[in-house]
Formats: structure tokens, C-alpha cells, sequence
């Protein structure tokens, strides 16, 4: 009769408590098949004590019986050691008929052999052997099956029914009395059990819960809040598992996007118009991606999306879709803002055989897009990274060429187009490599931009070029080009000032050139830098006019002594009638602002005779001079001084 009153008081709590999560109901039936070890022994010691109880009793019943629980305890080792291996897999309704099915026949087996030896009036010692055994398997299965109470409560029930209904036909007081303790055990075994499971609920719930929190916290640590997607750790994660799961013969695409000119919106608009930009990019490369892509936020205004492609030419059409929707103009509250963007694609295997390859090459062909120009894809491919290890190499031997003074400072004159005089010279950078020759500018200055040298080889150049110019005459100046890293480096202003003062050389003689992208870059940094510098004497120029967007504003903002029209107009492929009116143009609005217009590029003749006819007042070109070295320049000037003006214009 054991736990028959704590069962119903069991199940009425239970409805109190409320349904069981699938998860925690699965963790608690999966401790029955946890170390079925024990109970193994537990159903080799029943058998025992029946054989020992049969054996003693003589009766072919009872040996029938022992028989009988002996292969129901054998069935169910087997079906427990073999059902605790897939415990996982199962189906938590099986795993519960499995062990259901085998502990009510054991117990109810055990239960019927026990009261047999009463009925059958055997000897008290035998009744005694299977009244401990019964008893001994009540509290065992109590607490080993405390996560499913209903069953560990039954378990006894089906074992001390029979027991119980033996003691009372026996009529003895002793063994009546015996049964009535049976009952009142009941509810004891019941609160154990009880507080058992409490305590074994609330540990794998509790456990659950912390589970399923890591596993939000894991998602929103690999989700990007602004825009929702993948953020770059969600990327790495999905890059590294699309990759380890790809089918042989497939291949992986890559598309890396960069928003062009982004900052100008934050800059403008405000970050939150930004995010809201951001999240739209995210809405429409999601809606164009293909199903089972990854699309991700790497950084910024960056995004990219991985996915298996069929082939190349699919591919490049879903690189014009995604292209082609992220850059439609789109409408924030009152602002149409169009934004445009460059893609770099890589695929796998032709590009990477791994995920970091692929990324690399992604991001080498998104670097040469955004090179090409606004709202431009471009796939990779091997040159590009041949021409990356080509810019290492020169940016390592650059930085050393620096240090073993590789490199030399060239100039070339700027001429009065009137007198023919040199007004001032052009500091220009020559590298002489010991083993390679001359490499010539175009090929590391860019480099040098890209990695930042560009900073200290700037300096560099100024400071040499005015320890030589500070033994010119008064009247002639130097011109040194400035690139847009140098001018927001920290303390640039200080530094050009500091190399004048070192090399004694007035303020008033140096004349640095500035090119109009500066200002589009950061006008405020340029703005503040140029005004330092004018106060302290340094002129300024403006190079390359005419080829970007030329705004007059600048002229009339920034205290600008000359304009350099670019060479294209003087001696570019398209000169003609409308060059030379350009020219005119910007020549005549010198002479009002009493500024000098330089005329670059200037090869015969002709030419000079052209630009002077313009207005232009200085010119500049290989009809006059070439970079020369210092002691070059040194001689053009002794001649030009004591020898008459050999530089004079012609025409």
C-alpha cells in the first residue's frame, strides 16, 4: 500500500504547479536512464533474494515465480542500458512507455512474489527475506525516480498492495500491524520524494533558463542593433560554419559593400538620420539577398552578404541586384538622399580556399571598385593581389629608403612669363634604389598616401628642401606640394614652421601647394591649418584648378597668392578653344584678385606663347626645365644671374 495517499496528494500539487516545459519534462525523464549501473544491481538483488526464497521454500510455484521475475529483470536491463544510449534521440513519449512499461511489471511482479510466500505459508525466514527485499526496492525506486513522481510513487503501490492484502489474510496481529505502519509510511515516502523532485525541477529548470539566457545573449552578441543582421562576430560565426558545411562543387560568394561618402550624411543630417540609412540598406540588401544568405553589418557603413552561388554569371547578376537596389535614391522624413556604394566580390574556391582568404580577396577587390569610382563592383582577381604585395614591398622599402637617405629632392623652376626670371622652384621627390634604379613617383607616392608615410616623407621633403632654398637669392621662392594626411596629422602646422625655423629660411619664401579636395575631405581641419600658417607668412597655392569641382568659394574664403591651372588644359588631349577661354577665364579673375596664375605643363614654344597671351604669369614645364638636383637648380640660377636671362619666354 506504499504511497497510494501520497500520490493524490502528489497530483493535486502538481495541478497547482502547472504543465512542465517540453525541455525540463525531457531533463527529467532522462534521469530514469541515468546511470542505469544502479539499477542494474538493484534488479540482480531482487533476483537473488527470490532464488534464495524459492530455493529455501521447496515450491515449484515459487520457483516458477522466481523464473518468471528473474526474465522480467533481465528485459529490463536490457531495454535500460539500451535505451539510455539514445536517450537523446528518442521521442520523450517513448522514453516514458519504455521505462513505464518496465518498472509497473517488475514492481507488480515483485510485489505478487513477496505475497506468494505468505499465502503459501512458508517459513517465517523466507516471508522475512522477500517482506526486506520488497521494501528495500519501495525506497530504492522512490528516490532514484523522484523526477517522474507519479511513477516513483506507484513503483511501491504495485509492490505493497499484494504485500499488504497477504499480511491482513494472515490474520496475525503482528503482521497486521505491520501493514497498518505500511500505510502510514505512505506519506512520508511521499514528502521525500516530493522534495526530491522539487529539488531535481528546479535544478534543471534553473539550468534551462541559464541555457536559453546564454543562448539570447550569444544572439544578441552576433546581431548588429541598428540594423538588426549579423554583426561582424555574428559574420565570423555564420562565415565559418557556411564554409565547414559547404557541399563539394559548390561555390561561396562574397559581397563586400561600402557606402560612399556616408559620413557626409551623419556629418549633415545627424547620426540618427544615419542609423535610419543604415537600417534601410540593411532592409533592401535582405530583401534582395537569396534565401539562406547571410547578410551582415561588418563595421560602419560596411555590409556583407555570403551566399552559394551556381556560377559566375549568377553571380555577377545578383552582384548588379544588390548594387543596383542599395544605391536607389530613398527618402528619410523631408530628405531624397541618394548613397552611392562600391562592392568588392570574391568567390570560393576559385579566390580562397577558407574563410580569412576569402575575406582578404573581397576586401582587395572592394578597395579597387571604390578606386574606379561611385556605385562600381568589381570581382578579384590574382593581379590585384600581386599589386597589394607590390605596395608592401615598396612601403617596407620606402620607410628604409627614408632612413639610408635613398631618396633625393629635385626642383623645378616656375618662370616669369614676362622676364623669363626664375621666381621659384618646385621641391619634387626622387627615389634612386640601389638595386631597382629610379622608381619613379607614381609608383610609391601613392603607396606612400595609402600607408601614411606619406606624413613623414612630407616632412621630410620640406625640411631638405628648405635647408637648400635658404641659399637661393631673396627673390626666389620655394613650392612644395602638401598632401591631405600631413595636414590633419597632429601638430602639422608646428612642424612646418619648426623645419623653416631650423633651416633659417623666411616663412615669406615658402609657398605650399593645396589641391581642392582637401577642403571636400575635412574643410574645417584645412580651413584652420592654412589660416595658422598665413599668419606666420607662409603664401599659399592652389594646384591642379580646373580639375575637380573648382568651387570660387574657396578662392574667396582661404588667402590663396596663386592658382596653378592644371597641365590638362595647356597640354592635354582635349586642348582647344574651350581650354583656352577656361584659361582666359581663370586668368582674368587672378588679375582682379591680384593673384599669379601658373600655367603647368608647358612643353614648346607655342604654348608658352598662348598661356602669356591668356594672362597666365608664371609658367611652369619641361620647355623651360626639368627637375633638376640642388646643385642643378644652384647652377641655373648663377647663369641666369650673371649670365643673362637664358629662361627668357619665348613667342
Amino acid at each position: 500500500m506504499f504511497g497510494v495517499v501520497a500520490l493524490n496528494r502528489f497530483n493535486r500539487r502538481k495541478k497547482v504547479s502547472g504543465k512542465l516545459s517540453p525541455e525540463v519534462h525531457r531533463k527529467l525523464l532522462q534521469t530514469l536512464y541515468a546511470q542505469p549501473v544502479s539499477l542494474v544491481f538493484a534488479i540482480l538483488m531482487i533476483t537473488v533474494t527470490s532464488v534464495a526464497a524459492a530455493i529455501a521454500s521447496g515450491s515449484s510455484a515459487l520457483m516458477g515465480g522466481c523464473i518468471v521475475l528473474g526474465l522480467i529483470g533481465l528485459a529490463r536491463i536490457v531495454a535500460i542500458v539500451t535505451m539510455s544510449r539514445v536517450a537523446e534521440t528518442k521521442s520523450v513519449r517513448t522514453l516514458e512507455i519504455f521505462y513505464t512499461v518496465g518498472a509497473f511489471g517488475h514492481s507488480a511482479g515483485l510485489g505478487i512474489f513477496a505475497a506468494s510466500t505468505f499465502y503459501l505459508d512458508l517459513d517465517t525466514t523466507v516471508q522475512g527475506i522477500m517482506l526486506a527485499s520488497g521494501i528495500g526496492h519501495a525506497i530504492a525506486v522512490g528516490a532514484r525516480d523522484a523526477g517522474r513522481p507519479a511513477l516513483a510513487l506507484s513503483q511501491p503501490a504495485l509492490v505493497g498492495i499484494p504485500i499488504f492484502a497477504a499480511l491482513l489474510e494472515t490474520g496475525s496481529p503482528t503482521y497486521i500491524a505491520f501493514a497498518i505502519s505500511m500505510i502510514l509510511a505512505g506519506p512520508a515516502m511521499g514528502a521525500i520524494i516530493h522534495t526530491l523532485y522539487r529539488s531535481l525541477h528546479d535544478s534543471i529548470e534553473s539550468a534551462e533558463t541559464s541555457a536559453q539566457l546564454a543562448g539570447r545573449m550569444q544572439v544578441l552578441a552576433r546581431t548588429d542593433v541598428v540594423t538588426g543582421l549579423a554583426n561582424r562576430a555574428g559574420l565570423n560565426h555564420a562565415l565559418s560554419q557556411t564554409v565547414s558545411e559547404l557541399p563539394d562543387g559548390t561555390s561561396l560568394a562574397l559581397f563586400w559593400l561600402d557606402l560612399d561618402r556616408f559620413k557626409e550624411v551623419n556629418d549633415v543630417l545627424g547620426h540618427t538620420v544615419g542609423d535610419r540609412v543604415l537600417a534601410e540598406v540593411a532592409k533592401r540588401l535582405s530583401a534582395e539577398a537569396p534565401c539562406g544568405a547571410t547578410v551582415a553589418r561588418f563595421g560602419g557603413d560596411e555590409f556583407i552578404v555570403i551566399c552559394p552561388v551556381e556560377s559566375r554569371r549568377a553571380c555577377e547578376r545578383l552582384a548588379g541586384r544588390l548594387l543596383d537596389n542599395v544605391t536607389r535614391p530613398l527618402r528619410i522624413d523631408a530628405e531624397r538622399l541618394e548613397v552611392p556604394a562600391s562592392m568588392g566580390i570574391a568567390i570560393m574556391p576559385e579566390d580562397g580556399q577558407d574563410a580569412d582568404s576569402l575575406m582578404q580577396c573581397a576586401d582587395l577587390a572592394l578597395y579597387h571598385a571604390k578606386v574606379g569610382g561611385k556605385n562600381h563592383s568589381r570581382f578579384y582577381d590574382h593581379s590585384m593581389s600581386r599589386n597589394l604585395l607590390r605596395r608592401k614591398e615598396i612601403e617596407a622599402e620606402l620607410r628604409a629608403a627614408l632612413q639610408r637617405e635613398e631618396l633625393s629632392i629635385f626642383f623645378q623652376p616656375i618662370v616669369d612669363l614676362e622676364s623669363g626670371r626664375i621666381r621659384a622652384f618646385e621641391a619634387l621627390v626622387r627615389w634612386f634604389h640601389p638595386e631597382k634604379g629610379e622608381l619613379k613617383p607614381d609608383e610609391f607616392i601613392p603607396v606612400a598616401e595609402e600607408t601614411g608615410v606619406i606624413v613623414t616623407l612630407g616632412n621630410w621633403i620640406t625640411a631638405q628642401a628648405a635647408r637648400t632654398a635658404v641659399h637661393w637669392p631673396d627673390d626666389v621662392n620655394l613650392a612644395v606640394n602638401l598632401s591631405p594626411l600631413q595636414i590633419k596629422a597632429p601638430g602639422a602646422a608646428l612642424g612646418i614652421l619648426s623645419a623653416l625655423r631650423e633651416a633659417g629660411l623666411d616663412p615669406s619664401r615658402l609657398e605650399l601647394e593645396v589641391t581642392e579636395s582637401l577642403f571636400l575631405e575635412d574643410e574645417a581641419t584645412t580651413g584652420n591649418f592654412i589660416r595658422e600658417l598665413s599668419a606666420a607668412g607662409v603664401n599659399f597655392a592652389l594646384d591642379d584648378f580646373g580639375t575637380g569641382y573648382s568651387s570660387l568659394g574657396y578662392i574667396d574664403r582661404f588667402p590663396f597668392r596663386k592658382i596653378k591651372v592644371d597641365r590638362s588644359f595647356v597640354s592635354g588631349p582635349s586642348v582647344g578653344r574651350k581650354s583656352d577661354a577656361i584659361i582666359r577665364a581663370v586668368a582674368e579673375l587672378g588679375a582682379q584678385l591680384d593673384m599669379e596664375i601658373v600655367a603647368e605643363g608647358l612643353e614648346t614654344p607655342e604654348q608658352v606663347a598662348a598661356v602669356r597671351a591668356a594672362g597666365c604669369t608664371l609658367g611652369q614645364g619641361y620647355h623651360f626645365s626639368r627637375a633638376v638636383p640642388d646643385y642643378l637648380a644652384a647652377m641655373l640660377l648663377a647663369q641666369e644671374r650673371h649670365g643673362g636671362e637664358l629662361l627668357r619666354a619665348t613667342g
